[in-house]
């Protein structure tokens, strides 16, 4: 078969597997080499939905000796199928490179012949980029659950970063759709990954010349859609991983129906906007000092699709607010809807010069579209009228008021047309964080 058409398959067969990023890591390039991943070497792109496209993105096989019920490239499934050599997944690379097209190499794999043998491959790719070709740009790979742990290993001192893709967010999900799969070897090499990283880096304090180990750190995949389980049970597992794995990120993957199986949900296109919502949670749990448990709860276990998760907290706990813009800690002003982490910073140190107004919010950026409901300044609410949950609710919900004093009102209906993609202002927060 020809390259051109191998890597029209295995790009196109890629295209599934979200757990990519372009950033964190600082390696140098060396005499000699090619590329440079350091921070400011990365260029960053991203696609319409939010998803880094800077990364040569390819599996190295889609021949697959697993019969998930969700997958595309599962053996079951009559489909163009290809294979690289590393030796054409190292010279694409590089050429790719050489003409700009790329800042770095996201490499994956189904599983051919067994977790072993995909390893090997794997490993033998990044080598030949790294010790034939000096290649010094960034790269990202794949751990094969039930790999041996050596070669995942050795596999990690050449790579930028790894992922461990767990897909099911519960056990029972895996048994249901991937019952050749388990759930001790999926979470097995991901605490290998993490302890390498911690001793590497405690190596590195008293040998400066201690080999890297993953540097950008591992990130995994959830798929959202496919299996029952509620927002709450998906939310609860990123928290784990993150408290247990230090994940760098944990990606949520809606759902796509590219199979038909009666254990599979009858849907005709994947839940984008419930993945937005966990995109949202997601940056409340690692950078707002939120749990799981103050955003879901087993009365809601699942996220209001028309609010963003933090707008629901506040209007769930509305005996917090509203709160003084000028008095009140960096830790509560996290918690005001529209009012991001960049917001919250620059809000304590303008008022350490002066106490601010609602004209001093919005000089220094502050959006008040939101944050209105949740706030005075100088003792003083934005509005004149008093409002409740409902009236408030209402008004987030009203994409086009940019001001409470001039809403569009609609009628209410028994049927309401609820929205099933994702806003231009939802995809912003889910991209920058800012919620």
């Amino acid at each position: 078969m020809e390259l051109q058409k191998k890597l029209e398959i295995l790009s196109a067969a890629a295209k599934y597997d979200v757990s990519c990023s372009s950033s964190g890591s600082d390696r140098k390039n060396s005499k000699g080499g090619v590329g440079n991943s350091s921070m400011s070497g990365i260029c960053h792109s991203w696609s319409e939905d939010g998803r880094c496209i800077s990364l040569l993105k390819i599996l190295m096989t889609n021949y697959c000796v697993y019969d998930c019920a969700y997958c595309v490239n599962r053996i079951s499934n009559d489909i163009p199928r290809a294979t690289f050599t590393p030796q054409e997944v190292a010279g694409l690379t590089i050429n790719f490179y050489r003409r700009n097209y790329i800042e770095g190499l996201f490499l994956s794999s189904s599983i051919v012949k067994n977790p072993n043998h995909t390893m090997e491959i794997l490993f033998e790719s990044v080598r030949l980029l790294r010790e034939e070709y000096k290649f010094n740009g960034y790269i990202h790979i794949k751990a094969i659950p039930g790999a041996d742990l050596s070669l995942i290993e050795a596999t990690g001192k050449l790579v930028d970063r790894m992922s461990v893709n767990i897909e099911l967010p519960s056990s029972q999900g895996l048994k249901l759709l991937a019952p050749q799969k388990e759930r001790d070897s999926i979470i097995k090499p991901m605490g290998f990954i993490n302890n390498k990283i911690i001793e590497k880096k405690d190596e590195r304090k008293y040998f400066r010349k201690t080999p890297m180990f993953v540097p950008a750190g591992q990130s995994t995949q959830l798929i959202v859609g496919a299996t029952p389980d509620h927002d709450i049970s998906i939310l609860k597992l990123s928290e784990k991983l993150y408290n247990s794995f230090n994940l760098k990120r944990v990606y949520y993957s809606a759902y796509v129906p590219v199979s038909q199986n009666p254990l599979l949900p009858a849907i005709n296109k994947p839940p984008l906007l419930r993945e937005h919502r966990l995109y949202q949670a997601d940056w409340l749990l690692r950078f707002y000092g939120f749990t799981a448990n103050e955003l879901l709860n087993e009365k809601q276990p699942d996220f209001d699709i028309e609010l963003d998760p933090k707008a629901n907290w506040a209007l769930l706990n509305m005996e917090h607010f509203p709160v003084e813009i000028n008095r009140t800690d960096y830790e509560m002003l996290l918690r005001v809807p529209g009012i991001g982490v960049r917001s919250a910073k620059k809000i304590i140190m303008a008022r350490r010069v002066k106490s601010l107004d609602y004209e001093d919010l919005k000089k220094l950026g502050i959006i008040l579209k939101r944050a209105q409901f949740f706030i005075t300044c100088k003792g003083k609410l934005l509005f004149e009228s008093e409002l409740n949950e409902v009236h408030i609710r209402q008004a987030l919900k009203d994409k086009g008021s940019r001001h409470f004093n001039t809403p569009s009102w609609e009628q209410l209906s028994l049927f309401p047309l609820i929205p099933d993609m994702p806003t231009f202002e939802d995809k912003v927060m889910s991209i920058t964080g800012e919620i």
